[in-house]
């Protein structure tokens, strides 16, 4: 299981340059190597040691992943400070786990409490997973979002909280951050888009009928101050 975190490590992160300097420069591996000790022992119903364990890679890596969760194999989790996987979390395999992520719990309930993820996870930057939830293979989790429910394989969530959206024309390039959608500002264009036709008919209605137009120009667009802030929120968001 080693070897295949330590292929993982090369085949996703272009700044990994021999084995050495993985092994013992790496974090995230240094952690789930800690936890697969602790969660070994941990399944083996030994008391403290597990949780010792715990504590310690949390104190040398800033991560800290609770000895009864379950890894897969190829497992990411890329710089990993402030990192948090709750007891019953499952995380498949191949996902991939940025920095400041939480797989949390919601309450103090007995039993499964935390998320499982499916096979091909990425999970952005500060994102929290919370609750006994399902997220499906594939799934992209934007950076900062908040997921509260299901989410099925191969789609995408972003915002807060999350949103679902399918990303069948996104790349297949895990890394590319930049491909996520902003469903939030695309919503907004399309009923920006919506209110201006809506005026348009407006004004042609008002030529047609001879009423005065004195707030409408005719030929020459002409933008009020509430449009332009609107275009300006939706051409940060890149829309």
């Amino acid at each position: 299981m080693l070897l295949t975190d330590l292929r993982t490590i090369y085949e996703r992160d272009p700044a990994a340059r021999n084995w050495v300097e993985v092994l013992f420069c790496y974090p995230g591996l240094q952690a789930l190597m800690f936890h697969r000790i602790a969660h070994w022992l941990y399944k083996r119903e030994i008391p403290f040691i597990p949780r010792l364990i715990s504590q310690i890679s949390r104190f040398f890596t800033g991560i800290e992943i609770h000895p009864g969760a379950k890894i897969g194999k190829g497992v990411f989790i890329d710089h990993g400070m402030g990192v948090v996987i709750g007891e019953t979390a499952i995380v498949g395999d191949r996902a991939l786990i940025y920095q400041g992520v939480t797989l949390g719990g919601t309450g103090k309930e007995n039993g499964k409490r935390h998320p499982t993820l499916g096979s091909n996870v990425v999970v952005g930057a500060g994102a929290k997973v919370l609750g006994n939830i399902q997220i499906g293979d594939n799934v992209r989790i934007g950076a900062g979002s908040v997921v509260l429910r299901d989410v099925p394989s191969n789609t995408t969530v972003v915002g807060i909280p999350g949103r679902i959206t399918r990303q069948d024309k996104l790349k297949a390039d895990v890394l590319a951050h930049n491909q996520l959608r902003d469903v939030e500002a695309e919503a907004i264009r399309a009923l920006f888009e919506r209110v201006k036709e809506l005026e348009k008919q407006m004004e042609q209605l008002e030529t047609n009928l001879h009423l005065s137009t004195t707030d409408v120009c005719v030929g020459n667009e002409v933008k009020s101050d509430s449009d332009l802030v609107i275009e300006e929120f939706l051409d940060g968001a890149g829309i």
